[in-house]
């Protein structure tokens, strides 16, 4: 009788949700409580995490001209340094003629910080000697700030500096990324058939169908984000040049980097070109901000539409949710693979749901 009255409890879908859910809780739990058996592994993921994702995110912006040169009957092999040449020229491009710019530019920046503090509460002294009548409660906070701005002042320029530490920590991990993405660009292919081979038919073509949904994907966000950043950046620069605004191409890369963060790397990027132009000339700071929402509405409108479209399809609400959380946790690394992460989990989740939707019987009546 009571095994009876189980069979009949573990009919309804209310039940079986309860209960995985309490299984996953009891298993996440006993983890925690051996997680000391999963340190060294977790060490040695973080070892090879960064050039592992530096080369796969190197593989998906050139594995399509792999591709491309494989159908013009090119080697993989060959198209493989064909590769390589093209982005040992870009690099040496970059050492010779942009790093060097910047690197005066930013310099140029940093030394001029004073000097924009300085006239900031000058601003702010002319200002109070012309008001009549200021509430005491908004005098003091902005006393308060005048006060700390060159702790501010501090504080940002550091904050940058630890941005910019980071991308080099990075950037440091790239002498292993090559030897990562050659065996990615030449021997990639092979990796879904040599799994397959260790699978029974029915789960090989599972397992096919769910890598074919995750390079899909990754391959989605990443070439293009790459595309609409890049073309984001040039966009600036035009701009920049155009209104002649200091630091231009330096503003711009970092407008292009800061795009990469979806939703807020725009209004990030907007705000370092304001206070430069502010500090330039009043005027500057209008049309800086003039500049960049007309590369943000060419972007949003016509570029990422056409490049991007609806291949990811997570709503801006989650965007921001997944964002706030990651900058928290993760730092500046997190706003940046927080989304194509939460995208891979998301795929596999539905992949998983559909397979198991078609194990249910046919006719599942509402047991609620």
């Amino acid at each position: 009788m009571k095994e009876k009255v189980v069979a009949l409890l573990f009919e309804k879908k209310s039940i079986r949700i309860l209960v995985t859910c309490i299984l996953i809780f009891t298993l996440i739990y006993l983890l925690s409580l051996t997680k000391f058996i999963f340190e060294p592994v977790g060490a040695y993921l973080t070892a090879i995490a960064v050039p592992i994702i530096g080369a796969g995110i190197i593989f998906y912006i050139t594995n399509p001209i792999v591709n491309w040169l494989e159908k013009k009957k090119v080697p993989r092999i060959a198209g493989t340094f064909i590769v390589f040449l093209i982005i040992v020229s870009v690099i040496t491009i970059i050492i010779n003629f942009v790093a060097p710019i910047v690197q005066r530019q930013f310099s140029n920046f940093v030394d001029s910080i004073p000097k924009m503090v300085e006239n900031a509460e000058r601003l702010f002294e002319m200002w109070q000697e012309n008001q009549n009548i200021i509430p005491p409660q908004f005098e003091n906070a902005i006393q308060n700030v005048m006060d700390n701005l060159d702790q501010y002042a501090e504080t940002i320029t550091s904050s940058i500096i630890g941005v910019i530490g980071q991308i080099f920590s990075f950037v440091f991990a790239f002498f292993l990324i090559p030897f990562f993405l050659f065996f990615m660009l030449k021997d990639g292919y092979k990796f879904v058939p040599f799994i397959s081979k260790f699978l029974s038919p029915k789960k090989a073509q599972s397992f096919k169908t769910l890598t074919t949904n995750i390079n899909h994907t990754l391959a989605s966000f990443i070439q293009g984000q790459f595309i609409v950043s890049v073309c984001v950046g040039a966009m600036l620069y035009i701009g920049y040049l155009i209104i002649d605004l200091d630091y231009s191409l330096s503003l711009a890369l970092f407008g292009l980097l800061m795009n990469f963060i979806p939703f807020l790397g725009p209004f990030l990027s907007a705000i370092p070109a304001i206070i430069v132009g502010f500090f330039q000339e009043p005027i500057m700071a209008f049309w800086a901000a003039i500049v960049m929402i007309v590369a943000q509405q060419i972007e949003s409108n016509l570029i990422s539409p056409n490049v991007m479209g609806r291949a990811l399809s997570i709503h801006p609400l989650t965007v921001i949710t997944l964002i706030l959380a990651a900058g928290g946790i993760a730092g500046f690394l997190g706003l940046l693979f927080i989304i194509p992460a939460y995208a891979v989990v998301k795929t596999i989740i539905a992949h998983f749901y559909r397979e198991w939707k078609k194990k249910q019987p046919e006719e599942d009546p509402d047991l609620f």
